[in-house]
């Protein structure tokens, strides 16, 4: 990949848009039933605001992205984002049966990316994983262990 591609978003994409949808679905649900139910303001107010949990936790679980940009990756998981320089990078690993990518940094430490994972969609994780993993070894010290 050329410096021209960059930057580049890898994302679970149908994960996230089952996650979306779910949350969506689940929200509109419990939404209905406090119209329709003949509940006091309170109860109804009650079903509304776990439909919004609902959603707000499922929209944080499809959060996760790795974004490849010329001066680096900024890595967002969950609830951190993280930005490296290439040459913090070490290593892209993806193992059979691990859950997400993970990075080896020049610091010792391993940080997962959970924007690059197997789940419903392997071989596109395994492209982008080897996509990242060239990314690395060409801009900075990376090694390839996708």
């Amino acid at each position: 990949m050329s410096a021209a591609d960059l930057p580049v978003t890898f994302r679970p994409q149908r994960t996230r848009v089952v996650l979306v949808s779910a949350g969506l679905v689940i929200f509109a649900t419990l939404t209905a039933i406090a119209a329709t139910l003949s509940l006091n303001v309170g109860e109804r107010i009650s079903f509304v605001v776990v439909g919004l949990f609902f959603l707000g936790g499922l929209l944080l679980l499809g959060r996760p992205k790795v974004v490849a940009a010329d001066d680096g990756v900024t890595v967002t998981n969950l609830t951190q984002r993280r930005h490296l320089a290439w040459a913090e990078i070490l290593r892209v690993n993806l193992r059979p049966g691990d859950p997400w990518v993970s990075l080896d940094l020049a610091d010792g430490t391993s940080l997962p990316a959970m924007g690059i994972q197997p789940g419903i969609a392997r071989e596109r994780a395994e492209q982008d994983a080897r996509a990242l993993a060239g990314m690395a070894a060409e801009r900075g010290t990376g090694a390839s262990g996708a």
